[in-house]
């Protein structure tokens, strides 16, 4: 009788939360095997945070020397070529792919390639890619499935004229027109590229801003910049059908009591995403599901005995750190490591690469005021900023909220060039719990965009210098 092949921790799913919870296990000594039905990496790597960057890298260089003359350069017969644009973002996204598989290999990681899902106490039943059917057990059991983008009724994808994230992120051609359904982080970045390489876009929000999880003021300053750039916004809409043409979409979109009729080429969804919960024979056991997402508590487990969920489909916010830093701690906790600290989304950022930039952490400023703080709000715009002006991008701001009774950073947010890189700043204050004091005596580098964080800061409280 062939023995059944068991582990410390099974895992299913190796995007960013399961393969990092794999390696993890194997740096504390545990025997780890990690089940993936499709890429190593997840969606995030293969068709979503990494490959959508290497396309706006190339939409920012185009922009660039669009406009080189106002940095005293000539360029001229500036084009671009989409194939090569998406090919770029392929092959980057196929190089990390393999190196997810050396990492794994390297941490001596068992890698299956199939479907899994669980088959009683401590086992799972794997399908692998050749059709065979068999079965593994382990201790402990890691969720990491992640999630799909939400299909609405009517706005179908399909594949041609009506584009999920996946087609958007091959597109063969540049569309005229383009309608965005939806202004998330994914809507927008798309709605971004596609407008900076020449598309005329539409974007359609149910709700009454764009990017409706960040500050108002901030979300404000980023529909006022993205109507300069052109693009078409409307927002407490929602689209109620679409006809197809040979070649283009006629959307009708319900907004402020009236229809109206647009017209488009091509249509991205990007209304949100649901849970990849089916088919895991979650049936019969005590894991529940709500809202298309597992059920865990502070340390990710489900209602399931020695079963954990981690990542996307363990619910908001969807992001691939927060999916990483997820999977280390079930990891630790499950290792019996002291010291071990429970997941504060708090503070977690979050970041959209769009033109400009979007970034931020913590609670907005209507937020802080409706959990009852005192707050002592500080701004500071790029166009004040010497660094920002010697690169040409004086669009922007930095605020930072602050509770006015003990000097705690309750929330930073920022729009404007590279924020996505200076957030972290402030990821770092708060986990260390930093009021005002520590930010205004902490030395900033001159000259660098860096400084406007300062600058926020001393704002706040009334101190600040070049303002």
């Amino acid at each position: 009788m062939n023995s059944v092949p068991s582990f410390d921790l099974l895992i299913i799913g190796g995007g960013p939360g399961g393969y990092v919870a794999a390696i993890r296990a194997a740096q504390l000594g545990m025997s780890a095997a990690v089940v993936e039905r499709e890429h190593l990496g997840g969606i995030c790597l293969n068709w979503g945070c990494i490959p959508t960057k290497a396309l706006l890298h190339s939409a920012e260089i185009y922009h660039d020397m669009q406009n080189a003359s106002a940095y005293g350069i000539e360029v001229k017969g500036v084009g671009f070529d989409i194939k090569k644009i998406v090919e770029r973002s392929r092959t980057i996204s196929k190089q990390l792919n393999k190196g997810i598989g050396h990492l794994l290999k390297k941490n001596k990681v068992t890698v299956i390639d199939g479907s899994a899902r669980l088959d009683g106490p401590g086992k799972i039943q794997v399908k692998t890619t050749d059709g065979k059917v068999s079965s593994l057990s382990a201790r402990n059991i890691i969720l990491a499935t992640g999630a799909r983008a939400r299909i609405l009724p009517g706005l179908e994808p399909d594949g041609k004229l009506v584009w999920s994230y996946r087609e958007a992120l091959v597109a063969d051609t540049v569309p005229k027109s383009l309608l965005v359904v939806g202004s998330g982080a994914i809507g927008i970045e798309f709605a971004s590229f596609f407008s900076t390489l020449g598309s005329k876009v539409t974007v359609v929000e149910a709700l009454d801003r764009v990017l409706p999880v960040e500050d108002e003021e901030i979300s404000a300053l980023a529909a006022k910049a993205f109507r300069a750039q052109g693009m078409e916004i409307h927002v407490s809409a929602t689209v109620k059908s679409l006809v197809k043409s040979k070649n283009s979409v006629a959307a009708a979109v319900e907004h402020n009591g009236k229809t109206l009729d647009i017209k488009a080429d091509r249509v991205i969804v990007a209304a949100g995403i649901v849970g990849n919960t089916e088919n895991l024979g979650l049936e019969g056991t005590k894991v529940k599901v709500e809202r298309t997402h597992i059920v865990t508590d502070q340390w990710c487990r489900t209602g399931e005995p020695g079963v954990y969920a981690i990542g996307d489909v363990a619910g908001p916010p969807w992001l691939a750190h927060k999916a990483s830093h997820e999977g280390i701690i079930c990891v630790e906790k499950i290792a019996g490591l002291n010291g071990v600290h429970p997941l504060d989304i708090s503070r977690i950022p979050g970041c959209t690469y769009c033109r400009p930039q979007v970034a931020s952490i913590g609670l907005s400023e209507n937020k802080a005021k409706e959990k009852g703080y005192q707050v002592k709000i500080g701004r500071f715009p790029f166009a004040a900023n010497g660094k920002a002006m010697a690169l040409g991008e004086t669009e922007g701001m930095v605020k930072t909220v602050f509770d006015a009774k003990t000097g705690e950073l309750l929330g930073a947010h920022m729009i404007g060039a590279g924020v996505t890189e200076l957030i972290q700043g402030y990821a770092v204050a708060m986990g260390l719990e930093t009021t005002e004091a520590e930010l205004m005596q902490t030395v900033f580098p001159h000259p660098t965009l860096s400084e406007m964080m300062h600058e926020s800061a001393l704002d706040a409280f009334g101190r600040a210098i070049h303002f």
